[in-house]
């Protein structure tokens, strides 16, 4: 059975959060607000976890999920050798709406499906996503809708997608916007925008000018 929290009420908030982190460390899924739009997640270091997500969205391994951290520190467990460049990027669009490839350390013991040695990974600009992400860690999070539809900017269309599937929904209202984040791939010689999204290939190349565009 799936809870659901206002996390508009301090009360309850402080309870869905708590619940949160201990459907995480079950191995269940949680939907939470971004600040672009919800979405849902699991512990990126459980493989049963994450094929659950998977499944509840009806998307392939071939689509692997992004992940989300609580702080640029994070990063720094998941990617050996990040280029100076990403660490600009992350300095002028962290936390907000700009998600990294990079090379994840091959030490790390994951499946987030079939990534060929990479992860995307952002830190998103909302305060109930990151109290979440502080306790848990690192958290597989892909858009909280099945492959196909809308991605949701309110918990109800959340839920009405996913169901029971998901062990907890923390409600935070309506997102701030409607649009995903922009990825940027820093696994090359030069970075290369591999989706337009919340942040311009014009603000990236005042912070990275050599900028490809897929």
């Amino acid at each position: 059975m799936s809870r659901r929290f206002d996390c508009s009420d301090f009360s309850e908030r402080a309870m869905g959060l708590r619940e949160a982190v201990s459907a995480v460390r079950r191995g269940g899924l949680v939907v939470l607000p971004t600040d672009t739009v919800y979405g849902v997640g699991a512990d990126a270091f459980s493989p049963q976890a994450v094929a659950r997500l998977l499944e509840a969205k009806g998307r392939g391994r071939h689509m692997p999920s992004p992940v989300l951290v609580g702080s640029p520190r994070d990063l720094d467990l998941l990617v050996d050798d990040l280029p100076q460049r990403a660490r600009e990027l992350m300095d002028a669009f962290w936390p907000g709406g700009l998600t990294v490839v990079a090379r994840h350390k091959p030490s790390l013991e994951w499946d987030l499906g079939e990534t060929h040695g990479t992860v995307a990974v952002r830190m998103p600009a909302h305060p109930v996503a990151i109290d979440l992400l502080v306790e848990t860690g690192p958290l597989a999070v892909s858009s909280a809708n099945l492959t196909g539809e809308p991605s949701p900017q309110d918990c109800d269309a959340a839920q009405g997608m996913l169901g029971t599937a998901v062990a907890v929904y923390l409600d935070a209202g309506p997102t701030p916007a409607a649009v995903p984040s922009s990825i940027v791939d820093i696994t090359g010689t030069a970075p290369v925008l591999l989706r337009a999204g919340a942040i311009s290939a014009e603000q990236l190349r005042k912070v990275v000018p050599d900028l490809e565009e897929r």
